[in-house]
């Protein structure tokens, strides 16, 4: 079953599956803001940096288990799995939309 996302989500998820970190950071606006792990990320550089830096750090994959609107945001529930304490995981993944790109991620448990 293939779960409906917005292109630029289904972009990031697809990217994120290759490990192409210019890709990902290419779904984002020029000033878009990631927070993960209670970190914050502005612009696509760092959005970059950032993504290469956790790909460096663990070998894991992220499964999009559900989508839907969450009020004027995509809430997007993936399985992560890798060499990590407590792997699996369940995230939530709660993307803004400027036009056909994230204009802010938020990543939580």
């Amino acid at each position: 079953m293939q779960i409906q996302m917005p292109a630029p989500v289904r972009q990031y998820f697809q990217s994120e599956a290759f490990g192409d970190t210019t890709r990902i950071a290419d779904c984002f606006t020029s000033d878009a803001v990631v927070t993960d792990e209670r970190r914050t990320h502005v612009g696509r550089e760092a959005i970059r940096a950032w993504k290469a830096a956790s790909k460096a750090a663990t070998k894991y994959q992220v499964t999009p288990v559900s989508a839907e609107p969450d009020g004027g945001r995509v809430l997007v529930t993936g399985r992560v799995e890798g060499d990590f304490p407590g792997s699996p995981v369940m995230l939530c993944y709660l993307f803004d939309l400027e036009g056909d790109q994230i204009s802010a991620l938020e990543i939580r448990a």
